[in-house]
């Protein structure tokens, strides 16, 4: 049969559209990676945590989650097909990005303009191993003994016009957020997301370590602190910090689950609703895989 020249362009018009249309609806993939069991029953619940955060993503179009739990995976492979990486872990000189000269492995999927986000311990790392590479990477990083980590309950009013605030209600949790980050200088390229004015009896402390009180601290009263900030990068990449997360139970709060769920998905370059990620976690679910720590005191 021969095929006209209108039918021979219409054919290859659709052949042409096909390819086109599978790499468009290609799902981002979103690798989560919860560190090794910490502290003691329902704290730092890492795997509990990341396994939970998976849960309420199921189903969101477009994306595709990979889990790893209790430290980095042996064979981090799945890495290299990543859109965009959460570490909720233990950081400083034993952070799971750190660790074993893997800087240098998170360095080539950055340049690639994969997405990175820290939360909780996972924001601190060393001032000089991981610190100039944080702030590239998500826009800043818990420096030892210059930011500060105490417990208390800031409350977050008023959010800015950013893709991870939408649909985020004011909120207020007790927890232990970290606040003075060592941020890039002038605050280049970095949204401060969750922000609130600590009181004057938070900067004095104690803290959680050291108890401090820092001097510059407390100098700094009335100052407004960021404790979840967006980043975007030069390499077209996108970071996240998140303080948050020390206790399990505060995922249970629906706003404070939202802004991070939200910002996963930022961070893998998929529009986030208009209304956030809609989620809800039972009390059987938030008590599933908590990690055998002992009976809770």
């Amino acid at each position: 049969m021969t095929l006209s020249r209108r039918q021979f362009l219409g054919t290859a018009a659709v052949a042409v559209a096909v390819p086109a249309l599978a790499r468009d609806t290609k799902p981002k993939t979103l690798v989560l990676i919860a560190g090794t069991p910490s502290h003691g029953p329902g704290d730092h619940e890492f795997n509990a945590g990341v396994l939970l955060l998976d849960k309420c993503l199921k189903g969101v179009p477009g994306l595709k989650t990979v889990v790893f739990t209790n430290g980095y995976p042996k064979d981090d492979s799945a890495l290299d097909t990543a859109d965009g990486i959460l570490c909720y872990a233990d950081g400083g000189a034993g952070h799971p990005l750190v660790r074993e000269n893997r800087l240098a492995r998170i360095g080539k999927l950055m340049d690639k303009g994969v997405g990175l986000m820290c939360a909780h311990y996972g924001v601190e790392v060393l001032k000089d191993l991981g610190g100039p590479e944080f702030q590239k990477w998500i826009g800043g990083y818990y420096e030892h003994a210059y930011s500060c980590n105490p417990m208390w309950r800031p409350e977050f009013t008023e959010f800015p016009k950013h893709p991870i605030c939408n649909g985020v209600k004011p909120f207020a949790v007790r927890d232990e957020w970290y606040f003075n980050m060592r941020f890039r200088d002038g605050m280049k390229g970095v949204t401060p997301i969750l922000v609130a004015k600590p009181s004057d009896e938070v900067r004095d402390g104690p803290y959680v370590y050291p108890k401090g009180p820092y001097p510059h601290i407390q100098e700094a009263k009335g100052r407004p602190e960021a404790m979840m900030w967006a980043a975007d990068r030069p390499d077209g990449g996108r970071g996240v910090g998140f303080t948050g997360g020390h206790f399990h139970r505060n995922w249970a709060t629906d706003d404070f689950r939202k802004v991070v769920l939200n910002a996963l998905l930022w961070i893998c370059k998929l529009d986030v609703p208009a209304e956030g990620v809609a989620s809800k976690v039972t009390e059987a679910e938030m008590m599933a895989n908590l990690d055998p720590k002992g009976a809770k005191k």
